[in-house]
């Protein structure tokens, strides 16, 4: 009984911050708001089918990487980090914006706004990251104790979950840009990309320069993620806003 209360202890601290995360995102359109039956079923789908496909095709890409890596230290330079740096900087967010996007483009035909595609992709991001900060934080209290797993998820509820959806919502615009005026979905996944990219390097600072810096190379690279993913999820609310257009004839 204990352990089944704490399990779901551990899934509220990983799950509610991304549900208010959602309804948030979701208020910042005055008109013709997503109900949340839709929201949550794509919120579903980024935590359970998004989450299993980026597992999967992740593994195989790192155990590609760890049967070539006498080779890529070839090209560059022996690192005990180099694996995780290139899973980071490139599998991941190549991988995880793919998947994240699946639930979005299923759902594009249900979109009545351009903006719809924003709020969309913040669903299925914001459901990958509550699965995945569900697993780091169980991971860090087994390991460390109810110390780390707080400070876990103080850390990810203001970084990665932001991110997740950020970078998400401008593929989710992408596909809805595609859907309701023909245009290709290719620059707003590589532009997805590249963000989710951009963050987990400014978040593995530490393990770049620790080297040179020391310890504050972690302080830096934390304080730049947290910016980051909150510069990010104000600039595609105000994306919303200016999108958000009221629907003629009816003032609403």
């Amino acid at each position: 009984m204990a352990s089944v209360t704490f399990l779901a202890i551990l899934v509220v601290i990983a799950f509610v911050p991304s549900l208010i995360y959602l309804t948030w995102i979701r208020n910042t359109e005055r008109y013709l708001r997503e109900p949340y039956s839709r929201l949550l079923t794509i919120f579903l789908w980024g935590a359970v089918v998004s989450i299993l496909i980026a597992i999967i095709v992740e593994s195989f890409f790192l155990g590609l990487i760890d049967q070539n890596l006498q080779r890529i230290y070839q090209v560059f330079g022996e690192n005990p980090n180099l694996s995780t740096l290139i899973l980071a900087l490139i599998v991941a967010p190549f991988v995880e914006e793919a998947a994240k996007s699946l639930g979005v483009f299923s759902s594009r035909k249900r979109m009545r706004d351009i903006e719809d595609g924003i709020i969309y992709g913040a669903a299925a991001g914001l459901g990958f990251a509550a699965t995945e900060n569900l697993l780091y934080e169980s991971s860090a209290y087994f390991t460390a104790g109810a110390t780390a797993l707080i400070g876990t998820a103080v850390v990810r509820t203001f970084s990665s979950a932001l991110l997740h959806a950020t970078s998400s919502s401008v593929f989710g615009l992408g596909i809805a840009r595609g859907f309701w005026q023909g245009r290709s979905v290719l620059p707003y996944y590589l532009g997805a990309v590249g963000l989710h990219s951009g963050f987990n390097f400014v978040a593995s600072f530490g393990i770049l320069y620790q080297p040179t810096i020391g310890q504050a190379a972690y302080l830096i690279g934390l304080g730049a993620a947290v910016v980051f993913a909150i510069v990010g999820i104000s600039y595609m609310r105000a994306k919303i806003r200016v999108l958000d257009k009221p629907v003629a004839g009816t003032g609403t």
